[in-house]
């Protein structure tokens, strides 16, 4: 007599029991599988500040053109942007009656606060480039950026709107991480603590009357002192009525908002007697950073998708002669023999051409594939690159090829960080100071890593 066979189940009862069963475990691994990644998610999202080595090149990057431009064009700033430009105090008045933009320069016509205001955004640009206390500063990079802009609007050659864009998004990114002076800073503040915890330990083993100095902390200055000078300024201008909206919107609200929370930081790191309010605002800033980052790469995608598509509409990109034409423009030609050479070559110019509107309609696509990115993306930089020697177009290719940057893999930016600093140390050779502490064959304390392990675990 045979066994029955499990697999086909007794009756009616058995198959169709063991059926729901099975298809019960099915929907909870898939619930389960769901609410896994739904959690990584989460974790990574508010746990850590993604993309520290992107958000510091494009801080870098927007910097440097920046600061480059005003430098180049500091004997005719006048011109551009002074009392007595073309585009008149009264003009600007106007314009900004209407659709209420933001600029410092309309607080007065005078020329020293002119200079005082260009000089501050020059100052600025290169002190965001470096990474020095980049909250505050990248605000007051923002403020010399809408202010030179918005009072003379026809100041530009495109590159100047990515500008002010990303302006205003790096505000809400934690650009400083990596590639800056506050990246030193914090590290040295971490060495400095660990050897005074190492010299007490040590002071505790000898006895109390060891007779050595305890290594001092000194905690940073310059950060509170910056944060009541510009708060000092802002009330002045409130109070002045110089800047527009009230507690519940406009540029008032704004300023005061970032005011206010970066005051909080600052208390909730050195006064706060538990580790629950920095990490509270540890999650909040890594949120609000990884939505401007998500932002810049949108805004990126968004530049490159509208130029591809009116490209497209116009009869010239297709029949593909459109790139001919900025060939012989005097305006367009700083070098007009390499001008020539390239518009003499008709097949050159065609695939140009196409090539130019492929690039730019396809790329928001490639981001789902990582290799067809990378290549398509340093096609994008190198064509960038070409038309800043051939059109004469520099500050709007290097703003583009900052607005590229956030897409650069992070492999890449660490090996290109690996080669700047080999580079560094051949050309500028320095002695490395050991900071005091204990003594040889003590442990050595290892240094954290970049990233932030806080946030909300689902």
């Amino acid at each position: 007599m045979s066994s029955p066979d499990p697999s086909r189940g007794h009756g009616t009862a058995g198959g169709p029991g063991r059926d729901r069963l099975a298809g019960r475990i099915r929907r909870f691994d898939r619930s389960h599988r769901v609410d896994r990644v739904l959690a990584r998610a989460i974790t990574r999202v508010t746990g850590e500040a993604l993309g520290p080595y992107q958000a510091a090149v494009v801080r870098i990057g927007f910097a440097g053109t920046w600061l480059l431009f005003l430098l180049r064009e500091f004997p005719h700033r006048q011109e551009l942007y002074g009392p007595d430009g073309p585009w008149s105090w009264d003009l600007a008045q106007q314009l900004i009656a209407s659709n209420h933009a933001f600029t410092v320069l309309m607080w007065a016509d005078s020329q020293v606060w002119f200079e005082i205001v260009y000089a501050l955004a020059v100052l600025s640009s290169a002190l965001l480039l470096l990474g020095w206390h980049t909250r505050a500063v990248s605000v007051v990079f923002m403020v010399g950026v809408l202010s030179l802009q918005n009072r003379s609007i026809f100041m530009g050659d495109g590159g100047d709107n990515v500008i002010h864009l990303m302006a205003i998004y790096l505000v809400f990114t934690r650009c400083g991480l990596v590639w800056s002076l506050d990246r030193r800073r914090a590290r040295r503040e971490r060495e400095a603590a660990h050897s005074a915890d190492a010299h007490d330990a040590d002071a505790h083993d000898k006895g109390a009357h060891s007779g050595e100095v305890r290594p001092v902390v000194r905690p940073d200055r310059a950060g509170p002192v910056l944060w009541g000078v510009l708060g000092f300024v802002l009330a002045c201008a409130s109070l002045a009525g110089k800047v527009d909206g009230g507690l519940l919107g406009g540029w008032c609200t704004l300023f005061w908002g970032l005011w206010a929370v970066h005051g909080l930081w600052w208390l909730a790191g050195r006064s706060a007697r538990s580790a629950q309010p920095r990490i509270l605002l540890d999650v909040v800033a890594n949120l609000v950073h990884n939505a401007a980052l998500f932002v810049i790469m949108a805004e990126a995608c968004l530049i490159y998708a509208t130029a591809g598509w009116y490209k497209i509409q116009g009869s010239r990109w297709q029949d593909g002669t459109a790139v001919h034409y900025p060939l012989h423009l005097d305006y367009f030609s700083p070098w007009p023999a390499l001008s020539d050479a390239l518009a003499a070559h008709g097949t050159l110019v065609m695939i140009v051409t196409y090539g130019t509107v492929f690039a730019q309609v396809a790329f928001p696509f490639t981001l789902f594939n990582r290799r067809v990115k990378n290549v398509l993306l340093a096609g994008m930089i190198t064509e960038h690159a070409v038309i800043a020697v051939v059109l004469g177009l520099p500050f709007f290719s290097l703003a583009m090829i900052a607005a590229d940057a956030v897409f650069l893999p992070t492999s890449f930016l660490r090996r290109l960080g690996r080669w700047a600093a080999r580079a560094r140390g051949r050309l500028v050779p320095r002695t490395r100071r050991t900071p005091p502490g204990p003594r040889a064959g003590a442990e050595r304390v290892p240094e954290p890593a970049g990233r932030t392990h806080v946030g909300f675990t689902a």
